[in-house]
């Protein structure tokens, strides 16, 4: 057990003799008079000595004073920082420093090496590792979330670049795939340009399978990662230290800045952005401990330059949906329908829906494109996508229908009228008017209009019911005069001037 800072402590504050000293601490007279000497050539009073530990009180007196080194003083901190660049070597950064000194005594490059592996190891093991300029952005969320006004929680989105620390923040209302990839591309923006690979840790919200060794994001996350011209190369799972940069990140912020947010009331999530900005500022411009400069000075020398540049256009996030192209040249999503080349009917194709656009692809081939529409039943149709048969289908409308079931009876004018106005679009009813057509063609028009005439007295509205009544004859058990027929229980019925 180490007695420096005892015997020191008798011999200078309590002033007794070194006798005294041994005899109480168990020591000669001569181990006190040595460090009672040590003490004095280190010129190290009480007042002084009462401050340090035993480590620091014993290295101060027991190291050989400094002598003034021969060789050129080097900055192993910026040769740290250097290392970082893309293609950058130890051999290149010690012929220049040997250029930059001609006539001076230099280490050769053998102890240059060494001496910088030495001071390496004196960082934390997170700094030891290289990172090259422009290569990594880490990204991950803080454990710690933000109280808002009404229960609710503001999540910490963090990102730092892995050459020179710059940090990004911001808050979001949860941790979906929306408020994942919204925040890496809002942290890219703040950076001014973008990264060789993106890495996160494994969130269900990107990552559809988490595998070890061939983790595979999901289809928007890829979407993403296409748009800005990057990858996304996920952690090994379980495994923190893949992802080091960023734990020292969400580490730093939530003690920079969150700890400093603890005592205000912030109302929403903009608030809390507000909030944090100024102290993002302050956390990048702070000096480094053991290294030169800071993470704004370290960003604007090494990471910024070596950025790949923003994409023109803004990203928008993007759902994707496998479907398959119906009989009739549609695909549907989310309750709407739209058109597709009549050759893909029957292959399954995939959907790419934003919040203006539909887009539909064919082995990663643009085929289709729509405006999005919320029409929930609806359908849009580009006449260029269907076959010659399914335009002709387009020229029918409400009024020509009407028209054409009017020329054969008022009954049958009326159940077109019908047909049309239990859809929610007139045009889900076409392929039903027509339906009643053939049945003039197999039938004829006077059991047409007779069969129509028993199924609006009857109350059904559907074309499959008169082609039953057709089909069982019941419209040849009347015998009432058809073109004569009127019902006053139909009135509501609109008509034909409805739809002009």
């Amino acid at each position: 057990m180490r007695k420096i800072k005892d015997v020191l402590r008798l011999k200078l504050d309590a002033q007794l003799s070194h006798e005294r000293i041994a005899a109480s601490l168990g020591l000669s007279k001569g181990v006190v008079a040595k460090y009672v000497s040590l003490a004095a050539a280190a010129q190290l009073d009480w007042a002084t000595i009462q401050n340090l530990d035993e480590g620091t009180l014993q290295r101060r007196l027991l190291s050989a004073p400094d002598k003034p080194s021969e060789f050129v003083f080097v900055d192993y901190g910026k040769v740290h920082q250097e290392l970082r660049r893309k293609g950058m070597t130890l051999m290149l950064l010690w012929e220049e420093f040997v250029r930059q000194h001609p006539g001076q005594k230099t280490h050769r490059y053998s102890q240059f090496c060494e001496n910088y592996r030495q001071y390496a190891r004196s960082l934390k093991r997170s700094m030891r590792q290289v990172h090259r300029a422009g290569e990594k952005l880490f990204v991950d969320y803080a454990g710690i979330t933000v109280a808002l006004r009404g229960d609710k929680r503001a999540h910490i989105f963090v990102a730092a670049l892995g050459a020179s620390s710059y940090t990004f923040a911001c808050a979001t209302p949860r941790e979906s795939m929306a408020d994942w990839l919204g925040s890496i591309a809002k942290a890219l923006t703040f950076f001014g340009g973008v990264v060789q690979l993106i890495v996160p840790d494994n969130p269900r919200a990107m990552i559809t399978n988490p595998d070890r060794y061939e983790p595979r994001p999901n289809a928007t996350s890829e979407d993403f990662a296409r748009h800005y011209g990057t990858s996304i190369l996920p952690a090994r799972p379980y495994h923190p230290q893949d992802k080091g940069k960023v734990e020292s990140a969400v580490q730093v912020v939530e003690r920079w800045i969150l700890m400093r947010l603890r005592h205000q009331k912030l109302r929403s999530i903009d608030d809390v952005n507000d909030a944090i900005e100024p102290l993002l500022t302050q956390l990048n411009q702070k000096p480094f401990q053991k290294l030169p400069g800071s993470r704004a000075s370290c960003f604007a020398e090494i990471d910024a330059p070596a950025l790949q540049p923003l994409p023109a256009q803004a990203w928008e996030f993007a759902v994707f949906k496998t479907v398959r192209v119906h009989i009739d040249q549609h695909v549907e999503f989310e309750g709407h329908r739209y058109s597709v080349p009549q050759a893909l009917v029957g292959q399954q194709l995939e959907v790419r829906g934003t919040a203006r656009v539909v887009e539909v692809l064919h082995r990663g081939q643009r085929v289709a494109s729509h405006a999005r529409s919320a029409h929930k039943g609806g359908y849009t149709t580009v006449p260029e996508h269907l076959s010659a048969a399914h335009r002709a289908h387009l020229q029918w409308t409400p009024e020509r229908l009407i028209h054409w079931g009017e020329t054969i009876g008022v009954a049958t004018g009326r159940f077109v009228v019908r047909l049309l106005e239990q859809r929610r679009h007139p045009e889900h009813g076409y392929r039903a008017c027509l339906g009643l057509l053939s049945l003039a063609k197999r039938y004829g028009k006077p059991r047409l209009e007779a069969a129509c005439l028993l199924a609006l007295e009857i109350g059904v509205t559907k074309y499959t019911n008169v082609r039953e009544i057709l089909a069982n004859g019941r419209d040849q058990e009347r015998t009432n005069d058809t073109t004569q027929w009127t019902s006053p229980e139909h009135e509501h019925v609109r008509g034909a001037a409805y739809y002009q």
